[in-house]
């Protein structure tokens, strides 16, 4: 029954793909790391099975660590489609998240020639035209080498906007497929693409210009996978395009999420422009400037700041920690220090929750999501409603009675309105 088998390298993103596979009708389940076999019989038949993961910050060796055992999971499980669900930015580094570390050690596991890269992802105005990818800020479209977020991101910024370059630097020669390709009849962009294939390239590069090319895509992709297990990376984009395939377009539907009831934490760990905007526009909580280096360094002054949220939970005072009000981590070796605040973050977090348990909680950044989540005694994530393109509600699964049933919003740093955190509070009913 198992169609498609996809780590998330990192958790927002994860939690993205949850949203995008349960939306289209998948039965879907997200582990927040290797499944036991427990596990996966109490979660049921599934279409779609996914493990969120960190590997969008690791080392090349601490990848291979951490997605061998996931491949090798993978093809036990037999899903005809294996996904590296990466960032719709594509931002990582030979050294740092390698996304071709990455296809290196899955794809043997997988073993078809044909690994498909989806470029773009249209819901979330993120556009691969011609190898180049596009996305927004704002209202504004920017090639990513000229993202006023990107450029600068403080661990894997993007200087190269023609993936195929992007990616020869972490080791993988891809060749393309242009949108304008699929225009043809069906019959001869499948004889373009085995004749790509029959070159050889690590992967294949298939670009998103359009909404409609999704369709296509997601054909492209199941034909191959109906005859041999593939590896394919990218954004929520392969799991849209192989639904669009199955059943054309998915509708919009808006699930409802009521006004939180008890007092709601929002923890950023985000050093993003969007979520500076975000918590300024957060009237309703009362905020927290958490001293990052501190925070990342002194495990007593991590204490400190959780008994202090946890006392002004339980007054019922909805309470916003942020790491950052707008600027940078000030440090001399920004990937280091951005991994150590963000596993702070998640003992902060794991502090909190067990002086004070709460019904409803945001984790805004991808690197604090994913050491947050992991800092707390839960196995799953299952999707409940969207709060925005991009951003799910999603209720968490634990063995831990205080913690099983957690509504929890998890964000990359670029998500949302400014208005986000706000929404998590009200609901939309």
């Amino acid at each position: 029954m198992l169609k498609i088998a996809y780590y998330g390298d990192d958790f927002t993103g994860a939690t993205d793909t949850l949203a995008t596979a349960a939306r289209a009708g998948l039965r879907t389940l997200l582990f927040l790391g290797l499944p036991s076999p427990a596990q996966l019989e109490r979660a049921g038949p599934l279409d779609c099975l996914g493990i969120a993961g960190a590997a969008r910050a690791m080392t090349p060796a601490e990848m291979q660590s951490e997605l061998e055992p996931v491949g090798r999971l993978f093809a036990q499980l037999g899903a005809p489609v294996m996904h590296y669900k990466t960032c719709s930015t594509f931002d990582s580094a030979a050294h740092i998240g390698s996304i071709g570390t990455a296809i290196r050690v899955l794809q043997p596991h997988a073993g078809n020639a044909f690994v498909p890269i989806v470029g773009g992802q249209p819901n979330l105005r993120r556009y691969c035209v011609f190898g180049n990818l596009f996305a927004s800020a704002g209202a504004a479209m920017h090639r990513i080498d000229r993202h006023p977020t990107m450029r600068r991101h403080p661990v894997t910024p993007m200087h190269e906007a023609d993936l195929r370059l992007h990616f020869a630097q972490q080791g993988l020669q891809l060749a393309s497929l242009d949108y304008t390709d699929y225009a043809q009849a069906e019959s001869e962009l499948d004889q373009q693409l085995c004749a790509v294939i029959a070159q050889q390239p690590d992967a294949v590069l298939l670009d998103i210009a359009r909404t409609d090319d999704l369709v296509t895509v997601g054909r492209l992709i199941w034909q191959h996978a109906r005859q041999q297990p593939l590896l394919a990376a990218g954004p929520s984009s392969v799991v849209q395009a192989l639904a669009a395939h199955w059943q054309g377009p998915a509708p919009a539907v808006s699930a409802a999420i009521a006004p939180a009831v008890d007092p709601v934490l929002v923890l950023a760990g985000s050093l993003s422009p969007m979520t500076a905007r975000q918590v300024k526009a957060a009237s309703s909580y009362e905020h927290l400037l958490l001293d990052a280096p501190r925070l990342a360094n002194d495990a007593a002054y991590r204490t400190q700041m959780a008994q202090h949220i946890a006392t002004r939970l339980k007054r019922k005072v909805n309470m916003l920690a942020c790491t950052s009000s707008g600027g940078e981590i000030a440090a001399t070796d920004a990937p280091t220090n951005a991994r150590a605040l963000a596993m702070a973050c998640g003992e902060l977090l794991a502090q909190v929750l067990k002086w004070a348990p709460i019904k409803r909680l945001g984790v805004a950044g991808g690197d604090t999501s994913s050491h947050a989540v992991q800092a707390l005694d839960a196995w799953g994530l299952s999707y409940q409603a969207q709060l925005a393109p991009g951003v799910a509600l999603c209720r968490l699964h634990s063995d831990d009675p205080a913690l099983d049933g957690l509504e929890i919003m998890l964000k990359g740093g670029q998500m949302g309105s400014e208005t986000l955190f706000e929404q998590l509070l009200s609901g939309n009913c």
